[in-house]
Parts: C-alpha cells; sequence; structure tokens
C-alpha cells in the first residue's frame, strides 16, 4: 500500500539508489502542495558551521551544518522544536521550518536555543507536482509518516539505518544491506 505523502514524512532512500545527493539519505519534507514538494536531507554533514555563515556566540553555539539538498546551497534552512517562534511552519506535531531570523538568532546568542532543539541546513531538496509520488512508485523512497517528532533527537551517523531498523519487516533487512554489495 502506498503511504501518502505530506508535511513531516520521512523519506528513506533505498540502498543503491546511485545519486551521490540521496545515497542513503534521510529527508524531511518541509511542504507538499500542489506547487511541488520540499525537504531537507537530515544525515549529510557539510563543512561548514553556523558561524561560518551566521554571527552566533560560537562558544555556546556553533553546530556542523547539514547540506539540506542540491537545491539553492546558498540558501540557509532550519527545523526546530521552537513553536513560540514566530512565522515558523508547522511541519509535523513538535517539529517547525523556518521562522523568523532575527528573533532565531536572538534567541541563539542568549543561550535560549538547545543544540537538540534546532538543525541547520544549507540548500534544500525540491521535487516538481507530480515527481516524488513517480519515484516513490518506482521504489526510489520509502516513506515513514511517522518517525518526524524525534528526528532531531536521532544520530545523524546512523540516522538511516536507524529508522530502517525501526520500521521494522522487510525495512529491518535493508538496513544490514552493505554499503558496496560487491564486498558482500
Amino acid at each position: 500500500m502506498m503511504k501518502e505523502i505530506q508535511n513531516g514524512s520521512i523519506l528513506i532512500s533505498e540502498p543503491y539508489l546511485g545519486d551521490p545527493n540521496f545515497e542513503r539519505s534521510v529527508v524531511v519534507i518541509c511542504q507538499h502542495d500542489k506547487e511541488g514538494t520540499v525537504g531537507l536531507v537530515l544525515n549529510r554533514i557539510s563543512a561548514l558551521h553556523l558561524s561560518d555563515v551566521v554571527e552566533v556566540n560560537g562558544e555556546v553555539f556553533d553546530m556542523a551544518l547539514a547540506v539540506g539538498g542540491p537545491m539553492q546551497p546558498n540558501t540557509l534552512h532550519y527545523i526546530h522544536r521552537l513553536a513560540q517562534l514566530p512565522e515558523a511552519q508547522p511541519i509535523s506535531e513538535g517539529l517547525y521550518w523556518g521562522g523568523d531570523f532575527e528573533e532565531l538568532t536572538r534567541l541563539l546568542n542568549q543561550g535560549l536555543v538547545a543544540q537538540d532543539d534546532i538543525r541547520f541546513f544549507v540548500g534544500y531538496s525540491g521535487w516538481s507536482p507530480g515527481q516524488l509520488q513517480e519515484e516513490i512508485e518506482k521504489n526510489v523512497w520509502f516513506v515513514n509518516n511517522n518517525a518526524a517528532n524525534k528526528l532531531l533527537s536521532l544520530n545523524t551517523n546512523t540516522l538511516w539505518r536507524d529508522i530502517l531498523k525501526e520500521m521494522g519487516g522487510k525495512y529491518k533487512m535493508y538496513a544490514n544491506y552493505p554499503a558496496d554489495p560487491s564486498l558482500n
């Protein structure tokens, strides 16, 4: 049965996708509507840190930025648990996308945001209307609609494998596939 894509859906790439932008990636869907789909890759860490792109109190808050996707790599995006942040768009229960950046910077510099409550990304992933559904039908992506609320507390390095294991059944088997099947 096909799972319906919605804001907060998690996409888990099939084990041998072959696209370096999405190989063994986990993507959270931030916006899915008739205009298309926007998501952020959660488990691709860049060499950049927040202090490289934003003036923040580095001693209190400086974290590595993730690569949200191949589109517009010069843009900064963020998902968080800060319900009080003005203009933040709800993704799923307790998880938000974007919001008033000046207010966020103020909260960061005052030490009022815990590192487990926010993740930053350069760039994003995007699909035109219908494109993502076609990819799902071709088994490029597995869909999980029940994991968004815990994304910020899971280990980035093992996220792909951890979510597949948690999904159980055949997905648990995929989690153990070797990165290079010729080495099996």
